[in-house]
């Protein structure tokens, strides 16, 4: 199973969460932006329906899959 962990930070002249490198707009202060990252973190693990997706891979190459809906990643907040 994916873990993914939401880390709160200093950014852009607030506070901010980040995940894998990539950041949620900017909170002003602390306590809103671990809240927010809080709310995202238990939104990721709801299951959702199984569909079909398409998505484009670094090098230009299109791929078609499933997302099984019921695939939802462990997720945590440190901050």
């Amino acid at each position: 199973m994916t873990h993914v962990t939401y880390k709160i930070v200093e950014h852009d002249g607030g506070w901010a969460y980040t995940v894998n490198g990539v950041f949620s707009e900017p909170f002003p202060n602390r306590a809103t932006a671990l809240a927010a990252a809080r709310r995202a973190a238990a939104e990721q693990r709801v299951p959702g329906r199984t569909e079909g997706i398409e998505y484009e891979t670094a090098d230009g190459r299109w791929l078609s899959e499933t997302a099984a809906g019921n695939d939802r990643p462990e997720t945590e907040v440190e901050g």
